[in-house]
């Protein structure tokens, strides 16, 4: 077997050029079996591990799967120097190639590194209220920037020194590129560290039709979930250089605010004769205010002696203070108005449109839905109370006023004309008038 041996090694040194070919895709079968011996039995065997362990999701970033290549780069970079008759820049080219591909590798794997340790961080319960994504995509383009001076020294075959000594004079050109990055940095720290925005934040910006939580928080872009479920990426320097509007402090206090008027027709108003004082009594809100007020306003009017026999001289309850003197007694009563915000009940100018009536309070949950269906309640109730207080709801004609006023005119233009007798007969007007 050695003699065997000895003299097919002697064929190969008489044919040098087989003897290079032979060497090179031995070299070549040792690299690719350096690989599956790699990637079949060591990763497989580290991705069960990782399955069987509660942080088995981490797997999907690569790192082992990446850092396996550098195996057969190695095998390839040692063993060209053993394959004989190769040229000396075949020997280099390749060694270059090798190397360079290694720093790549490693360089990739350090960026999912900093993807897992953004993983890891999210985990914890205060995450998002300092998130760290912005910083470790800072240091992932650094680590990125730092390859690829590397690399390019490496396929030249050259100092990285020198390569760095001609950044000085790249400096200008290298902010013009990355000036969007900086500032974008900047940005990120000052958000986090004056607690800007968070992740789950309601935010509303609408110069960039932006309303809706925000999702994510990056370096360059801050995501934002619309309520109509569509997806708005804003510049994280427009949170420093615009304005915008954060409902966290709404969803921390436990209250959101209801800020609405009723519009009530002007011609509606007037004092409150005994008949209708009387009724309102009925009311078990208005019972106290109203036997108050009728001892506030006797007091004052005994004071007018003579003169308070005028009845434009004295002071009268209105149909329009006891509505706002019941809607507020009705919101203090009412389980789903927060009683320890503001509640006013107040009347606002007068408008074309009528006299706006404002009720300005505060919920007691900040979820959308209950909201809405509280402060919808709210008005459903006002709204069908009012004719208790002779008070009507101003709107603008409709369609239907128009007809039923056009047929009012239509049936005194169709009445027959009155004959001259019984114009001229008393007994008939009279008739015509009480008819």
């Amino acid at each position: 077997m050695q003699d065997e041996l000895s003299s097919s090694l002697d064929w190969l040194r008489a044919h040098p050029e087989l003897q290079t070919l032979v060497a090179s895709a031995a070299l070549l079968f040792a690299a690719w079996l350096a690989n599956w011996v790699v990637k079949r039995i060591l990763v497989r065997g580290l991705y069960k591990v990782l399955r069987s362990s509660r942080d088995a999701q981490l797997q999907d970033f690569g790192i082992i799967r990446r850092l396996s290549n550098i195996v057969p780069a190695l095998v390839l970079s040692i063993g060209v120097n053993a394959v004989p008759g190769l040229p000396e820049a075949a020997v280099t080219v390749v060694r270059n190639v090798c190397g360079g591909f290694i720093v790549l590798t490693i360089a990739l794997a350090l960026g999912a590194l900093l993807d897992i340790i953004n993983l890891m961080y999210q985990r914890r319960a205060d995450a998002h209220v300092h998130p760290i994504k912005g910083y470790l995509q800072v240091v992932k383009i650094a680590i990125y920037a730092i390859a690829t001076i590397l690399i390019i020294a490496t396929l030249i075959d050259r100092s990285p020194l020198i390569l760095l000594s001609g950044l000085g004079a790249m400096a200008a050109v290298l902010l013009l590129i990355f000036q969007d990055t900086i500032l974008s940095l900047v940005a990120s720290v000052q958000i986090s560290s004056n607690d800007i925005i968070r992740v789950g934040d309601w935010i509303e910006m609408p110069q960039l039709n932006a309303d809706g939580d925000v999702i994510d928080i990056a370096l360059h872009t801050v995501k934002v979930q619309n309520w109509d479920k569509t997806i708005t990426n804003i510049p994280t320097k427009r949170f420093i250089s615009d304005s915008f509007k954060n409902w966290r402090g709404m969803q921390e206090s436990g209250g959101r605010r209801i800020k609405r008027s009723l519009y009530l027709d002007q011609q509606s108003v007037h004092f409150l004769s005994a008949e209708e004082c009387e009724r309102l009594h009925r009311f078990n809100l208005l019972d106290d205010y109203l036997t108050e007020k009728r001892r506030e306003i006797d007091e004052w009017n005994a004071k007018l002696e003579e003169r308070g026999k005028e009845p434009v001289n004295t002071r009268r309850i209105t149909n329009i203070g006891s509505f706002r003197a019941y809607v507020e007694r009705y919101l203090r009563s009412h389980g789903g108005v927060h009683q320890a915000m503001t509640l006013i009940v107040r009347q606002l100018s007068p408008t074309a449109d009528g006299l706006p009536l404002e009720i300005y309070c505060f919920t007691n949950t900040v979820q959308w839905v209950k909201y809405e269906s509280i402060q919808s309640d709210i008005f459903d109730h006002l709204l069908a109370i009012l004719p208790e207080f002779g008070l009507r709801v101003f709107q603008h004609p409709s369609g239907a006023d128009m007809r039923a006023g056009y047929g009012s005119v239509s049936q005194l233009l169709n009445q027959p004309a009155p004959r001259t007798a019984e114009l001229t007969d008393p007994d008939t007007a009279t008739q015509r008038a009480e008819g």
